[in-house]
């Protein structure tokens, strides 16, 4: 190994130590805390070396919702084997919300927290690949429903945002507790038979 490929792989590494810090630091303690000052203390380094990596706080945060989409991905998996696209649909959006349980601080930097966002406007590029790239898996699944002929009379790209957003929206309910203050009959499974009942919806077009 030269010595330009192993200060790349130290420099790799220790980037890799900053962002565990910093995901420690997230899941326990929450943004406010996550501040380059108190990463720097978590994995004993200077707060100039975290500086030479992540030039604000955003750009650690944005990295590390990065990596969130990285594990949503890793629930999908399953999904890949699935040749049934209705089928593929319906489960999707269990995993979906698997994740979103399993993981509501995660979920939250990834689709409510602004820090990710905030990023991407101070950058070059504004694109938020890792929300487009799991909208465009929905759509695709979408259109291929549509192409067996289900979905009759309806829109790809509308019809996929409308179905992300009302999962979206049911784990963003769940996972920010106001499930609990609405009194519903049953609170500890109004997300998943909301759910169902959903699926009971599209079964039928």
């Amino acid at each position: 190994m030269s010595t330009g490929e192993r200060k790349a792989r130290e420099k790799e590494a220790l980037k890799a130590l900053i962002l565990k810090g910093a995901k420690k630091l997230f899941l326990e303690k929450g943004i406010e805390q996550t501040t380059i000052r108190n990463i720097a203390d978590e994995i004993d380094y200077s707060v100039g070396t975290v500086y030479v990596y992540f030039k604000d706080k955003n750009a650690i945060l944005h990295d590390l919702h990065s990596i969130g989409f990285e594990e949503l991905s890793g629930y999908f998996k399953e999904l890949f084997t699935l040749e049934d696209p209705m089928e593929r649909i319906r489960k999707m959006g269990f995993m979906y919300i698997k994740f979103a349980l399993e993981n509501p601080e995660m979920y939250d930097l990834m689709f409510n927290l602004k820090a990710p966002m905030e990023f991407l406007e101070k950058s070059e590029n504004e694109n938020w690949d890792e929300g487009a790239n799991t909208f465009n898996y929905v759509k695709k699944t979408i259109e291929e429903c549509i192409n067996k002929g289900h979905f009759k009379g309806h829109n790809i790209e509308p019809l996929s945002f409308m179905i992300w957003s009302l999962v979206h929206g049911m784990c963003c309910l769940e996972i920010r507790q106001r499930t609990k203050g609405v009194k519903f009959s049953n609170p500890d499974t109004i997300l998943l038979d909301g759910y169902n009942e959903y699926l009971k919806i599209i079964r039928k077009l």
